[in-house]
């Protein structure tokens, strides 16, 4: 059985929101769309062109889907080249006619949870709220956070109120880049255990 890797470029707020430009989200007046480029390098930039690379299949939320399915089959290179060929899911209750070729729409959480039958490597971007139900479906193997040193003070969050309380494990080492970004590798380890501090 394969894998869901769930790739977020994050702030140090924890904002996910529009880091690749600035019409990509303005969903909320959000007017820091863009805010990835500035703090990025080029060892970061071909570590996520790296991971890319190893994917076979790529999930997403209908609004990345959309920002995507607008971008991407009209770009070239070999990130263009991979999104394009590889097959390609959206979990929707509302999309019935997707336009990017090779796409197939998923209910839920739990027939995203089913692809990882057929690919080894099951890629997301984005989609937070898909992110946060795949958590709660139990279905998502790796969360893999690259976090830049930005704090935005607005935007979508990845943990808001009301998220599952939950433990991770850092799966990887962890990896730093240039300009003050960090790669961090996540599995979902359980729930929240609480004890007392004590002095040693």
């Amino acid at each position: 059985m394969g894998i869901i890797m769930a790739n977020l470029f994050i702030t140090l707020d924890g904002v996910y929101q529009a880091p690749g430009g600035r019409e990509e989200d303005t969903e909320g007046a959000f007017n820091f769309g863009g805010w990835q480029a500035p703090v990025s390098d080029d060892k970061s930039g071909a570590a996520i062109a790296e991971g890319i690379g190893r994917m076979d299949a790529l999930l997403l939320g209908r609004k990345t889907y959309d920002i995507f399915a607008g971008y991407w089959p009209h770009q070239s290179g070999d990130i263009a080249d991979t999104l394009n060929r590889v097959p390609k899911f959206v979990v929707s209750g509302s999309l019935a006619d997707p336009a990017w070729a090779g796409t197939t729409v998923l209910p839920d959480a739990a027939a995203a949870g089913r692809i990882r039958d057929e690919y080894q490597q099951v890629h997301m971007f984005g989609s937070g709220v898909l992110i946060r139900s795949l958590l709660e479906a139990e279905v998502l193997d790796r969360l893999h956070l690259w976090l830049y040193p930005v704090a935005l003070g607005q935007g979508k969050r990845l943990f808001d109120t009301g998220t599952l309380p939950a433990t991770f494990r850092l799966a990887e080492p962890a990896r730093s880049f240039p300009k003050g970004a960090v790669s961090l590798v996540y599995e979902p380890a359980g729930g929240v255990e609480t004890q007392e501090m004590a002095a040693s």
